[in-house]
C-alpha cells in the first residue's frame, strides 16, 4: 500500500510538473507572439517618411534642416522623392553596400535600413547609369512602392520625381519598369562607360515590362530605383528614370499634403496602440501567471 500511494504521489507530481511546463510555455510562446507583432510595427513606424520630413530641404528653410541630418550623419548627401507614392526619403552612400541595408539616414541601427547610393556611383550623379537601392517593406514604407509599377495604370500615371543633390533640385522622368534577377549583372553594372553605354539602354529597354520614349540617349543620366521583388525569388523591380536640368511640378501636392495629415494621424495612432497594446499584453501575462500558480498549487495541495 505505502508503495502504491508513494507511486500515486509521484504521478500526481510529475502530471503537476507537466502541467506547469505546458502552461509556462504557452505564457511564454503568448508573450513572444505579442512582442513579435509589436517590433514589427515599431520597424514599420520608424521606416515611416514622416520621421525624416523635418529634413527635406525646400526653399523655405534653404537646406537648413538638411544640413542638420548631415552634421548628424555625413553619409547623407541627397533627397529622393517620387511624386505620388510615399518614397521621399534622404539618400545616402557607405563605403560600401552593406553598411545601409540596416542603418538608417541617422547612422542608427534600423532593420529598415536606408535609401542608398551603389558605393561605386559618384555622388554627384555625373556617371551614365548609378543605381539607388532600398528595402521593399510593407505599408508603403521605404521602397515598398516599388514593385506597384507592375501594374501598367500605375506606370503609365506617375512619370515624374526629384533628386536634390549639390545644393539645388533637379528633375527625374522615369522611363521603363523593370523586373529581372538579382543576379543580372548586365543590369547590375555600375557605371558603365564609353561602348557599353549603348548596349546597356539597349538591355533595359529590351528587358522592360513597361516603357515610354523620353528620348533617353547615352548622353543622359540615368538612374535606377532597385528593390527585391516578391513576386519571384531572387527577383528585382527596378524604376529607371532619367536624370535632367529641369524640374518637374508635382501634381500630386494637394494628394500629398492630405496624405501627410493622414500619415501624422497614423503615427500618433501608432503611438497610442503601442502603449495599449503594452498594457493589455502586461494584463494578459499577469492573468496567465495567475491562472498557472493556481492550478499548480491546487494540484500540489
Amino acid at each position: 500500500m505505502k508503495a502504491k500511494k508513494i507511486g500515486r504521489s509521484a504521478i500526481k507530481g510529475v502530471n503537476s510538473l507537466v502541467n506547469f511546463i505546458v502552461l509556462t510555455t504557452i505564457v511564454l510562446m503568448t508573450g513572444f507572439a505579442g512582442y513579435a507583432l509589436w517590433d514589427s510595427n515599431q520597424i514599420y513606424a520608424a521606416a515611416d517618411k514622416v520621421h525624416y520630413e523635418v529634413y527635406k530641404p525646400t526653399a523655405e528653410n534653404e537646406g537648413k534642416s538638411f544640413k542638420e541630418l548631415q552634421e548628424i550623419n555625413p553619409d547623407v548627401f541627397a533627397w529622393l522623392s517620387v511624386y505620388g507614392t510615399n518614397i521621399d526619403y534622404p539618400v545616402t552612400q557607405g563605403q560600401n553596400n552593406m553598411k545601409y541595408l540596416n542603418t538608417n539616414p541617422e547612422g542608427l541601427h534600423s532593420l529598415s535600413g536606408s535609401i542608398f547610393l551603389d558605393y561605386n556611383n559618384s555622388k554627384n550623379f555625373s556617371d551614365f547609369n548609378s543605381i539607388l537601392y532600398g528595402h521593399h517593406m510593407e505599408k508603403n514604407t521605404m521602397f515598398g512602392e516599388i514593385g506597384n509599377f507592375s501594374e501598367e495604370k500605375m506606370f503609365n500615371s506617375h512619370k515624374y520625381g526629384n533628386l536634390y543633390f549639390d545644393g539645388k533640385d533637379h528633375g527625374i522622368e522615369f522611363f521603363a519598369f523593370i523586373h529581372t534577377s538579382a543576379y543580372d549583372n548586365m543590369i547590375f553594372s555600375v557605371n558603365v562607360k564609353g561602348n557599353r553605354q549603348q548596349a546597356y539602354l539597349g538591355a533595359l529597354l529590351a528587358k522592360a515590362m513597361y516603357k515610354r520614349d523620353v528620348g533617353v540617349t547615352t548622353d543622359d543620366r540615368i538612374v535606377l530605383l532597385s528593390t527585391c521583388s516578391s513576386s519571384s525569388t531572387n527577383g528585382r523591380d527596378i524604376l529607371v528614370g532619367k536624370i535632367t536640368d529641369e524640374v518637374y511640378d508635382n501634381s500630386y501636392m494637394n494628394l500629398e499634403t492630405n496624405d501627410k495629415r493622414n500619415q501624422i494621424s497614423h503615427q500618433i495612432d501608432l503611438v497610442k496602440e503601442s502603449s495599449l497594446f503594452k498594457l493589455i499584453l502586461a494584463a494578459l501575462l499577469i492573468v496567465v501567471i495567475a491562472v498557472v500558480l493556481v492550478i499548480y498549487y491546487r494540484r500540489k495541495k
